[in-house]
């Protein structure tokens, strides 16, 4: 099963965040983890959160060991672009295009690994008895 996460308007050129994404794409999570941490780009810090929002996603929809899990699939796409102007010579204006990213990110089991069974939380209401017995200990 596959489990997904998306930043978007990431306020930074998707050229130099492609870079990033390149040097995870296939690994797994854990793997993934300990590279952005050590890595010394920018772009780093906003996609270790991104590999951890999906595994937090992959925990709640119930998969087996999601550190495990491979990153199949990172996809960096340009976002919206703020366009500015810088005052250049007689009068006129340059445009400055401030870009920014669209990341999506997909993690996948693992070929041979079984998906974990739902846990089924019992219940149990608490007697008078009980609860009294309880509260006098």
């Amino acid at each position: 099963m596959a489990t997904t996460a998306k930043l978007s308007n990431y306020r930074q050129a998707p050229r130099k965040v492609r870079l990033v994404a390149d040097l995870i794409r296939g690994k797994s999570a854990a793997e993934a983890i300990a590279t952005l941490s050590t890595l010394p780009k920018r772009a780093s810090l906003p996609m270790e959160k991104l590999v951890r929002s999906a595994v937090a996603n992959a925990k709640q929809a119930g998969e087996s060991t999601p550190e495990s899990m491979i990153l199949s699939h990172i996809e960096v796409n340009e976002g919206t672009v703020l366009k500015r102007f810088m005052p250049r010579a007689r009068g006129s204006a340059a445009q400055i295009l401030k870009r920014s990213s669209h990341i999506t990110l997909t993690l996948t089991a693992p070929a041979g690994s079984k998906p974990a069974k739902a846990k089924k939380v019992a219940t149990k209401k608490a007697t008078k008895k009980q609860v009294t017995a309880e509260a006098a200990k």
